[in-house]
C-alpha cells in the first residue's frame, strides 16, 4: 500500500512544477489502480508529460544528475561488465568504468531500484562501485540496441576498419550510424583521450598515413597511426559532429562538440587547417568538471595566497595574468571569479569563446559577424551594471583602453595578456600606448604562470646534484640535498614518469612605491628590486622551491622556466 502514497508525492509535485494538471494526475492514477504500472509511464504513455521533462523534475527535486543519452560516448570497458539481457532485465545502461577508483557509472530508468543495484553488484563480484544516474526508459532501450553488439574498442574497431568498406552517406545518418565502424572510431577516440586526462586532439594527415595525437599534461604523444585512405571518411565525421561546412577543405574552420562521457559533459573546440597533405583537424577538451578548481587548490604557498586574497578584495583595477598559451591562464582566471562570485555582485564576461559555463555568471562569446569584439564588448557591458568584468585577452590598444577605463570607473577587470613575466607587462603595456600615470593606481597585480608536470613517486629515483645543478638552485658546496628525477626505465613508459601538473605561479601584487616607480617611468631593473624588497618570488624562484620538495625534476621545470639567470 506504500507504493500508491508514494507515487501520489510524485504526481503532487509535478502538478506544484506546472508539468501535469490536478486532473490529468487523477487520470493517470485511475490508470494505474487497473495496470499497476509506474506514474511516470502512464503520464507518457497518456500524453500529458515527455519522459524528459518528467526526468528533470524528478532529478531536481531528488538532487540526482541526468545522464544525456542522445549525446552519450559510451566506454566499451563499460559494456563489457554488464551483459546485454541483464541491461534489459533492469533497463540499465553501462556508460564509464574507472579502474582507477574501481567504479562503474551506469544509467538507470529506477535509480532506487534496491534489487536492480543488489543483482549488479552480485554479478561484479561486490568489488565495484556503482553509480546509478536517471534517464529515461525509452532512451535506455534505445542506447542498448545502439551500444550493445558492436565493436566499441579503437583497436577492435580498426580491425574492423582494416577489413571492410566505408559508407560515406551514413556518416551523416541520423539513425543507426553505429553500424559504421568510422563513427565508433571517433567516439571512442574521443572517449580515450578525456579517460587519459588529455587537453587536446591531434589529427594530423602525413604523405601516407594519419597520425593521432593526444596532448597529455602539456606534451603532446603520440597514441596511433592509421592509413590515409580513411581519413577523409574521419574528417567528415568530425565537421559533421562540430557543425562545420564538409565541402569546404581549403579554408580553416572552427566548431564545437557536446558529448556526455564518464557521466558528465565534455565540450570539444575544433579546429580545421589546410595542410599539404590535406586537412589537419584539432580539438581541445573542455572538461567542465576539471576547468574550475578552488583558489586554494592553486599550489600557492600560504603567504602567497594570503597576498592573492587581498588582492581580488580590492573593490576596482585590473587583475591581469600572463602566460603563453596551454599554461592555464583560463583556469586561474575563472577560480578568481569562483572566488568571487556571490549573489551581492554581477559579474559578467566577454570570451573567444566561452569554455567553461558558470552559474550566475553572464558570459559572452565574442562575434565577429555581428561585429562584437573585446574593445566594443566591453563598452557595451558598462552600461548592464556590472561589478566584475572578465574581459579574455588584451590584444590591442583598442581592448587595453577600454579595460583600464572600466578599471578606473570603480569595477574589477581581469583579463590575460601574452607576456613572459609578471613585470615584463608593464613595457608591454606602455608599448600598446597606455600611459604610466594611467597604469600606475590602476593594476591591482598581475599573476604570471606555467604549468609543470609532476613526478610519479614509483618512476622516480634520488640523486646528487651537480655542480651547476647547486648554483642554478643557489646550494651551498657542502650542503646534502637530495634531487630526483625519472629513472631510466620509465623515461619511454606512455606516462614518461610523470602524472598530473602543477602550476607555477608568481604573485606580482602592486602598492604605492610600485604605483610611484611607474609613474616616474623606472627602468625594469628598478621595479624588480622594489618587487623583491616586499617577497616578491620570480617564476625561477616557485620552481626551484618545487624541485628542493621532490614534486618535479630540473629537466621538467628547465623545460618551461629559464634557469640560466641564475648561473650569471
Amino acid at each position: 500500500m506504500s507504493t500508491p502514497k508514494r507515487l501520489l508525492r510524485i504526481g503532487e509535485l509535478l502538478v506544484q512544477k506546472g508539468v501535469v494538471s490536478s486532473d490529468q494526475i487523477r487520470i493517470a492514477l485511475t490508470e494505474q489502480r487497473k495496470n499497476r504500472d509506474h506514474l511516470g509511464r502512464i503520464l507518457v504513455r497518456l500524453g500529458f508529460a515527455t519522459e524528459a521533462i518528467i526526468l528533470d523534475v524528478l532529478g531536481g527535486a531528488l538532487g540526482q544528475q541526468k545522464a544525456q543519452l542522445s549525446q552519450v560516448v559510451v566506454d566499451s570497458e563499460a559494456i563489457r561488465l554488464i551483459p546485454k539481457d541483464m541491461a534489459r532485465r533492469f533497463h540499465i545502461l553501462p556508460l564509464t568504468f574507472d579502474a582507477n577508483s574501481n567504479r562503474l557509472t551506469v544509467a538507470m530508468a529506477d535509480t532506487f531500484n534496491v534489487v536492480a543495484l543488489d543483482q549488479i553488484a552480485a554479478h561484479l563480484g561486490g568489488a565495484i562501485e556503482i553509480v546509478p544516474l536517471m534517464a529515461g526508459e525509452a532512451e535506455i532501450e534505445k542506447a542498448i540496441d545502439q551500444f550493445y553488439g558492436f565493436e566499441l574498442s579503437v583497436d577492435g574497431i580498426l580491425r574492423e576498419i582494416e577489413t571492410g568498406e566505408i559508407d560515406y552517406e551514413s556518416l551523416d545518418a541520423d539513425s543507426a550510424e553505429y553500424s559504421q565502424p568510422v563513427v565508433r572510431l571517433v567516439n571512442a577516440l574521443l572517449s580515450d583521450a578525456v579517460k587519459r586526462g588529455a587537453s587536446d586532439i591531434h589529427f594530423e594527415p602525413e604523405e601516407g598515413f594519419l597520425r593521432f595525437r593526444y596532448r597529455i599534461d602539456g606534451v603532446l604523444r603520440q597514441i596511433r597511426s592509421l592509413h590515409k585512405n580513411y581519413w577523409s571518411a574521419l574528417a567528415v565525421r568530425l565537421k559533421v559532429m562540430s557543425g562545420m561546412d564538409i565541402a569546404e577543405t581549403r579554408a580553416p574552420q572552427d566548431g564545437r562538440i557536446t558529448l556526455s562521457l564518464s557521466g558528465r559533459q565534455i565540450d570539444f573546440r575544433v579546429s580545421t587547417f589546410p595542410t599539404v597533405h590535406g586537412e589537419n583537424i584539432v580539438l581541445r577538451v573542455l572538461d567542465r568538471q576539471k576547468g574550475i578548481v578552488p583558489i586554494d587548490e592553486l599550489g600557492l604557498d600560504d603567504e602567497v595566497l594570503m597576498t592573492l586574497k587581498l588582492m581580488v578584495a580590492r573593490p576596482e583595477g585590473l587583475m591581469l595574468v600572463t602566460g603563453p598559451t596551454g599554461s592555464g591562464k583560463t583556469t586561474t582566471l575563472y577560480s578568481l571569479l569562483n572566488h568571487l562570485n556571490t549573489e551581492s555582485v554581477n559579474i559578467m564576461t566577454l570570451e573567444d569563446p566561452v569554455e567553461y559555463p558558470m552559474g550566475m555568471i553572464r558570459q559572452t562569446s565574442i562575434n565577429e559577424v555581428a561585429r562584437l569584439d573585446f574593445a566594443s564588448g566591453v563598452r557595451s557591458i558598462l552600461r548592464q551594471d556590472p561589478d566584475i568584468i572578465l574581459v579574455g585577452e588584451i590584444r590591442d590598444e583598442d581592448t587595453a583602453s577600454m579595460a583600464f577605463r572600466a578599471a578606473m570607473t570603480g569595477h574589477q577587470v581581469f583579463s590575460t595578456l601574452h607576456t613572459n613575466s609578471s613585470l615584463g607587462t608593464i613595457p608591454r603595456l606602455l608599448d600598446m600606448g597606455i600611459r604610466p600615470e594611467i597604469l600606475a593606481g590602476n593594476i591591482i597585480g598581475i599573476l604570471a604562470q606555467r604549468l609543470i608536470r609532476k613526478l610519479r613517486a614509483d618512476c622516480a629515483e634520488g640523486y646528487e646534484p651537480s655542480d651547476i645543478e647547486r648554483r642554478i638552485l643557489g646550494l651551498d658546496a657542502g650542503r646534502q640535498q637530495l634531487l630526483y628525477r625519472v629513472a631510466d626505465e620509465f623515461r619511454h613508459a606512455p606516462h614518461q614518469g610523470y602524472e598530473g601538473r602543477t602550476a607555477l605561479i608568481e604573485v606580482l601584487r602592486f602598492d604605492r612605491e610600485m604605483d610611484e616607480l611607474i609613474a616616474q617611468g623606472a627602468k625594469l631593473k628598478e621595479l624588480t628590486v622594489a618587487a623583491r624588497r616586499r617577497g616578491f618570488q620570480t617564476l625561477a624562484d616557485v620552481a626551484i622551491k618545487r624541485v628542493l620538495e621532490g614534486l618535479t625534476s630540473i629537466d621538467e621545470v628547465s623545460r618551461v622556466v629559464d634557469l640560466t639567470e641564475r648561473l650569471g
